[in-house]
């Protein structure tokens, strides 16, 4: 381990930096160096964008990742594609002495029926994108609806239910985008069905993020019994694991309590197969048709003939991830990861000497945050099983982030991300709120020092700065109009209480979207 000088992680979400963890544990010498390359200028991945915002305890994860990063022997190398448009593999492997590919699975699975492309129509991820302030999220989704469908009965599925029915209140404190919470507090789904194909023993969500459901402010949550019933295991459960049997026990709890004439409902359904999303005359969404199963006593569900549509204006479809090719790895597109030995990527079934992989795109997308710690260790365990042979591999002298300078490439380090952190906590504060996520491209890189001139700095967060406010205690507040001038306006005096003081300095130009 001694000589090995040079690491590369591709990817600074849980299991990059659980994977640089394990390799700082058994750095013994004080040589090594790991560069941790991202494609966006900010760390922590799902954590910070798939996570969802009112979960502040996962959240607060990311102090965990950031004390890793903040390592003197790791540095942050953010807006460094690898792959198309970036940064190649071949690259990496000259200038790294090994490289470790933690991308994840970025995209998500697809339903497969008729109507899946009408408007009103999306994906989980992309909805979770918008309202965690990804850079990259589009919007357009019907907030207008009355009733949304949710496709599946994991995680995901749950935090995408509850996020349609929040409230004001509840959204204020978290650090959701302004756009994406003005949004969902005026339109927002009266009625949403989460929807799974098999029984609730089946079902993928976690207890904890269960039982939330059944304490949202102003919200009946309703199961029907009928359906519960028809699951072998919800009549007998003694055989299940204890996690299952908390789950059935929740859900049976609230099949047997009436609705309270809530303004918002979420009601689960079970054993429905969705088989076509069906369109008004122009093309709109609005209802799925589902066939009623039934188990077929190997675990599975078999079809009835039996049909229910449920109306919906807006479908999402959470039935899971699957990962991506990343230009110059290795694919299997059966499994949607990178073919590998216990983390040693796998070039025509030989090991690729100095290229490993771990989390999603290694395993497929299974298990929660945790799970990426083991993967990421087992990883470590081969690459340092190969120092020496890697030690020998030669790399430049020069520093890698000049290759990139000179490839015309502009990282953003982690003193750019400290920028960025500020400009939120500042745009927070502009709109008495907690810290708020920049939600864009050229807010974040603006932020982080690589705008234009004039917006600059972590007191400043995006195009509309180009010239500061003048009055001390006004912010500029930047119109979400791509035509309209922004203009100051006056700070609020008095923050709200639970919130941090609104600004005072002049030089703070508050993006707010």
């Amino acid at each position: 381990m001694s000589a090995l000088r040079r690491v590369a992680v591709v990817g600074s979400g849980p299991s990059g930096v659980y994977a640089v963890q394990a390799l700082l544990d058994q750095d013994r010498s004080g040589e090594l160096t790991v560069d941790v390359l991202d494609r966006l200028p900010c760390p922590y991945g799902l954590v910070r964008y798939g996570v969802a915002p009112d979960h502040e305890k996962i959240k607060s994860l990311q102090q965990n990742l950031r004390r890793v990063l903040q390592d003197p022997r790791v540095r942050f190398v953010g807006n460094v594609p690898v792959g198309e448009g970036g940064v190649s593999t071949e690259e990496l492997r000259g200038l790294y002495q090994a490289v470790v590919y933690c991308v994840g699975a970025a995209t998500d699975r697809r339903l497969g029926i008729p109507g899946e492309d009408l408007a009103g129509s999306c994906s989980a991820t992309e909805f979770v994108a918008w309202y965690s302030g990804h850079p990259d999220a589009g919007d357009g989704f019907p907030l207008a609806a009355r009733s949304a469908v949710v496709i599946g009965v994991g995680n995901v599925a749950v935090d995408v239910a509850r996020i349609l029915v929040r409230g004001a209140a509840e959204l204020h404190g978290t650090d959701m985008p302004q756009t994406p919470l003005d949004a969902l507090v005026s339109g927002g789904a009266r009625q949403v069905h989460m929807v799974g194909r098999r029984g609730p023993a089946q079902a993928k969500f976690t207890t904890k993020e269960l039982r939330e459901l059944g304490t949202l402010p102003g919200v009946d949550t309703v199961v029907r019994e009928a359906e519960l019933a028809r699951d072998p295991g919800y009549t007998d459960p003694s055989g299940l694991p204890a996690a299952t049997r908390r789950n059935l026990a929740a859900l049976g709890g609230w099949s047997r309590v009436a609705a309270g004439g809530a303004t918002r409902r979420i009601e689960l359904r079970f054993f429905l197969r969705p088989v076509e999303l069906l369109g008004t005359d122009d093309g709109a969404v609005r209802a799925v048709r589902f066939e009623r199963t039934a188990p077929d006593g190997r675990g599975g569900v078999r079809g009835t003939g039996e049909f229910e549509e449920i109306e919906a204006q807006w479908v999402l479809r959470s039935v899971g991830y699957r990962g991506v090719p990343l230009p110059g790895l290795p694919f299997d597109a059966a499994t949607g990861t990178v073919p590998h030995e216990r983390g040693r990527v796998l070039r025509e079934g030989a090991p690729s000497p100095g290229e490993y992989v771990a989390g999603w795109i290694k395993r497929g997308p299974t298990g929660v945050i945790g799970t990426n710690r083991p993967c990421a260790k087992e990883t470590v365990g081969s690459l340092l099983a190969d120092a020496e042979a890697l030690a020998a591999r030669p790399v430049p002298a020069s520093d890698p982030l000049s290759h990139l300078g000179a490839a015309g490439r502009t990282p953003v380090t982690w003193n750019g991300w400290l920028g960025i952190e500020a400009a939120e906590e500042a745009l927070g504060r502009s709109l008495a709120r907690s810290t708020v996520k920049i939600p864009d491209w050229s807010g974040l890189l603006a932020a982080a020092g690589e705008g234009p001139p004039g917006c600059r700095g972590p007191s400043t967060t995006a195009r509309y700065c180009a010239t500061p406010c003048a009055p001390t205690g006004t912010t500029r507040r930047a119109s979400t109009s791509a035509t309209a001038t922004a203009s100051c306006t006056p700070a609020p005096t008095t923050a709200t209480p639970g919130t941090r003081s609104p600004p005072t300095s002049p030089t703070c130009c508050a993006y707010a979207r």
